[in-house]
């Protein structure tokens, strides 16, 4: 389901669940929206583990927020790499014996605003949808699920891979009959894509015409999002997404209409919803701050 929250009351006076042991882990997060979101996290008294493909970054961001008095934990993490993966799950195993909230920010881009450029799909898809998803996999054992708090995950998002930006009628069909919708079939689809590009076809073949290979990824994330949050209905574990919108980070060159502060004060309240406000497989769009009451 597309949720917009402008004007929505989803988000305002949360009731406060979350403790000192409650573990948020937030990847991609040595800057821009991720590093807000963990930021936040940390203010608002969780554990929170900033992780990043670059070690160096990755650290310097946890100086800086030990210099503003917020304490986290680090962890190199590659979400495109498989063995990454499992380094980090172990990691985790072992330092805090599981995580309550995993919020997928990890993503790459290698468009301008104005351009659209398919020479990087394999990575893009590879990192952006491929990553989360072998990431959530790993750590699915991990979660401490609970029906006093339920745990949760937040996947980062965009509108850019909403089925109205499909013009296969054909896939979007296949996309929206949830009945025979399968994770194998949105493999199919990602794995159709690539091929369209490696053919030079993918024009004709109806993808999105707005950096293309970002949004088959996010759509392939918000497919799988939808079947995951299904599979775990009931189980202890919610499953949603957020489009921060048009936020000002390294990806979109600085241009933007809000700050990454702004993207993560929205995002955090939505991790943090209270266990009886919580929904599962829903996509959030972006919503005013102002409208909400302060976490």
């Amino acid at each position: 389901m597309d949720m917009d929250l402008k004007g929505s009351a989803i988000c305002r006076s949360p009731t406060r669940w979350w403790s000192k042991e409650t573990v948020a882990v937030v990847t991609g997060a040595n800057k821009g929206i991720g590093f807000a979101l963990v930021r936040r996290l940390a203010e608002l008294g969780l554990t929170v583990v900033l992780t990043s493909r670059d070690v160096g970054k990755g650290k310097a961001a946890v100086e800086s927020l030990d210099g503003q008095g917020l304490r986290v934990a680090f962890c190199h993490l590659d979400v495109a790499e498989p063995s990454s993966i499992v380094t980090f799950a172990a990691w985790l195993k072992r330092r805090f014996g599981g995580l309550d909230i995993l919020i997928n920010n990890a993503a790459v881009s290698f468009n301008e605003i104005d351009t659209n450029s398919v020479e990087h799909a394999e990575t893009v898809i590879r990192t952006n949808f491929y990553g989360p998803k072998m990431l959530i996999e790993s750590l699915l054992p991990l979660f401490r699920r609970s029906t006093a708090t339920t745990s949760r995950i937040l996947n980062i998002s965009s509108q850019l891979g909403l089925l109205n930006k499909v013009r296969n009628p054909a896939l979007k069909e296949l996309l929206q009959d949830e009945e025979i919708l399968t994770v194998a079939t949105v493999e199919r689809m990602v794995s159709q894509f690539l091929h369209h590009v490696k053919m030079g076809t993918w024009r004709e073949e109806g993808w999105p015409t707005v950096w293309t290979d970002y949004s088959v990824s996010k759509l392939a994330l918000n497919a799988y999002s939808r079947l995951l949050a299904k599979q775990q209905e009931g189980r202890g574990l919610s499953v949603n997404c957020f489009c921060p919108g048009f936020t000002r980070t390294s990806m979109t060159r600085g241009r933007g209409s809000r700050s990454p502060e702004e993207a993560a004060e929205v995002g955090v309240k939505l991790a943090l919803l209270p266990p009886h406000q919580l929904p599962t497989g829903n996509f959030f769009k972006w919503c005013t701050p102002s409208l909400y009451s302060k976490l």
